[in-house]
């Protein structure tokens, strides 16, 4: 059950296009006249055809690989059964229905009951009087493969038919035109949208609006009368004409003489796809084609027409991608917002924070898919320790990254969330056998803001379905206890601080060439003259100065693999592997007990 208002959000191939293409081949009006509607991807894994297997029923047959006679191997090979060929069923229930559509759906409605989300089902026909009890209307779509004609088909059908026994009745292209469903791809929308092709938006506002452009004969009428290039002094038609006679050497004028050229096909579907318009561009009359201007521009006609369409619609379903697209922050607002002002029922996708910040918790729809591709969703429950005003005051900063990515790293604080990444992609440069870097592994950093926040944190991001990893200092025996009940692999070091970490982690050398790299602060120039003769002191000073400004992200950027301590090489390492389980013949490092060599150990062991 989708909010009245939705944003779907989660990390990349998670399911997000793929739930609103699903919606589009039940509900949507064009979908379907594609040729073919379906096709191999949009099967799971790629298998669309019936899976042979051997029919194990038999008794007292030897149906072992190994050895066998002849009338063994006949026997297995008579005993193969089909299993039943794979078939797309997808199922949708519309809600909220419009005086138009009740009285165009009344022989296929159900009652829904939104405080159980189930079909009422009851005998008894008062029970359908409570305001929470409406109207619904269900459909479902089939796409299966036909052998026969070696091609794809599909098909939508009003769900009762199907289940109330009979000949199936077809959710027809008017019927969905009526329910009034529109998928926005994103870009890809723009590239016709004022066009005349079949399906363009231009064309839906004039179906809608029951314009049928009287234009075709007219304008075919002229263009057949316009011959391209007929001055003989551009010397084309000489051409033309020299091929017109050798033509009339060989075949009589029956079979076609005179060759000129034309502007078009002069047809009417060429024309809906030639037919194009124009946009005058800064202040002057010049125009360019619509498509020529810039994305952001189309983008925002996209929106403008669409507006054309909810004007003239009781309901409208908008299902939207990725309105950021080439727009400004204060632009993926207002789109938000008109659009939520415009439709019964808005769906977008996005990875924009300006975007995800508009819509309410509850309006949040993070979707996952598991090993065997089952897609889920999950709600946002916030934890005690997180609160809807800090929430809300620090989405863009500090939650909106994790809900996206598929797996979390919670860091103590701004130092860690600064230095740790930094570590790990310089490392990768060097040996990328035995290291990556998080981006490559997909693991986003959420800095926690403190120790006390971390199983709060890691408990909000693991209740999505995420993987989570934990980087922090020395805890307490009960604050470790509660951080490893929610992560699955807590990287925790000895020290006191990360900075202790780090001076004693590193070699003399190292420090001194960066003290000769820094612009020093005032105050520490004025402690320490000559920097490079109490190094250790010196950058220790540095480091606190400089926490959670990068300092020790910028020592990190430049080191050696040898010079960045090896409880933090250790810790890259185990993340590769437990992010990238593929063996390396470098590989090195494996989790030991907490020391200071030891990247941390896992509540649970890695997966």
């Amino acid at each position: 059950m989708l909010p009245h208002h939705a944003v779907l959000i989660g990390d990349n191939n998670t399911g997000k296009t793929t739930l609103l293409e699903s919606l589009d081949l039940a509900l949507g009006p064009d979908r379907l006249n594609r040729t073919p509607p379906i096709d191999e991807h949009d099967f799971y894994e790629g298998r669309y055809l019936a899976k042979a297997t051997p029919d194990t029923s038999t008794e007292g047959e030897d149906v072992s690989p190994e050895g066998g006679d002849a009338e063994t191997v006949e026997g297995e090979l008579e005993n193969v059964t089909d299993d039943a060929a794979p078939r797309i069923e997808i199922e949708v229930t519309v809600t909220d229905l419009s005086e138009e559509q009740k009285a165009r759906f009344g022989d296929f409605l159900e009652f829904w009951d939104s405080t159980t989300d189930a079909f009422y089902d009851q005998p008894d026909p008062a029970g359908v009087d409570p305001a929470h009890v409406a109207e619904a209307l269900r459909v479902t779509f089939h796409g299966w493969y036909d052998p026969e004609e070696d091609d794809f088909e599909g098909r939508t059908y009003f769900s009762r038919s199907l289940s109330e026994g009979g000949s199936p009745v077809p959710f027809s292209k008017k019927d969905k035109q009526i329910c009034g469903f529109l998928y926005l791809r994103s870009l890809r929308t723009g590239s016709r949208a004022l066009s005349l092709e079949r399906g363009s938006l231009l064309d839906i506002i004039l179906r809608l609006k029951e314009v049928r452009p009287q234009m075709w004969e007219d304008t075919l009428g002229t263009l057949a009368e316009y011959s391209v290039a007929a001055d003989p002094a551009l010397g084309i038609s000489g051409v033309l004409e020299s091929i017109n006679k050798a033509l009339k050497k060989y075949v009589p004028k029956e079979w076609g003489v005179e060759p000129h050229l034309k502007v078009s096909n002069l047809t009417r579907d060429h024309l809906r796809k030639v037919i194009t318009a124009f946009i005058a561009t800064g202040e002057g009359k010049h125009a360019a084609p619509y498509f020529r201007q810039g994305t952001g521009t189309i983008n925002m006609l996209v929106l403008a027409m669409l507006s054309q369409i909810a004007a003239d619609k009781q309901n409208v379903i908008f299902a939207m991608e990725e309105p950021e697209t080439a727009i400004p922050p204060y632009a993926q607002k207002r789109i938000v917002h008109e659009i939520r002002k415009l439709a019964s029922q808005a769906i977008f996708t996005s990875h924009s924070p300006y975007v995800l910040e508009e819509f309410a918790t509850e309006e949040t729809v993070v979707l996952g898919r598991d090993t065997d591709g089952a897609l889920s969703r999950k709600p946002i429950v916030l934890p005690d320790n997180v609160k809807l005003k800090r929430y809300r005051q620090e989405f863009r900063t500090r939650f909106c990254e994790g809900l996206l990515a598929r797996r979390v790293l919670i860091a103590e604080g701004p130092t860690e969330a600064s230095a740790f990444p930094v570590a790990c992609r310089r490392l990768a440069e060097i040996n990328p056998g035995t290291y990556s870097s998080l981006e490559a592994l997909g693991i986003c950093v959420v800095d926690a803001d403190g120790e006390k926040n971390i199983p709060g944190m890691a408990k909000l991001y693991r209740e999505l379905g995420k993987r989570i990893f934990a980087l922090c200092d020395q805890q307490d025996a009960a604050n470790k206890t509660l951080i490893e009940a929610e992560v699955d692999i807590l990287l925790m070091h000895t020290e006191k601080g990360f900075e202790d970490l780090v001076l004693k982690g590193t070699n003399e050398d190292a420090l001194k060439r960066f003290a000769a790299l820094l612009d020093w602060p005032g105050h520490l120039t004025s402690k320490y003259p000559d920097p490079s003769a109490d190094v250790f002191n010196a950058l220790a000073d540095y480091f606190s100065w400089s926490k959670g400004n990068w300092g020790i992200a910028d020592f990190f950027a430049q080191c050696a693999e040898d010079e960045i301590p090896e409880w933090v090489r250790n810790a890259c390492s185990q993340l590769k592997t437990a992010c990238d389980p593929t063996p390396h013949l470098d590989d090195a490092a494996e989790p030991v007990g907490e020391s200071d060599a030891d990247p941390g150990a896992s509540a649970d062991g890695a997966d």
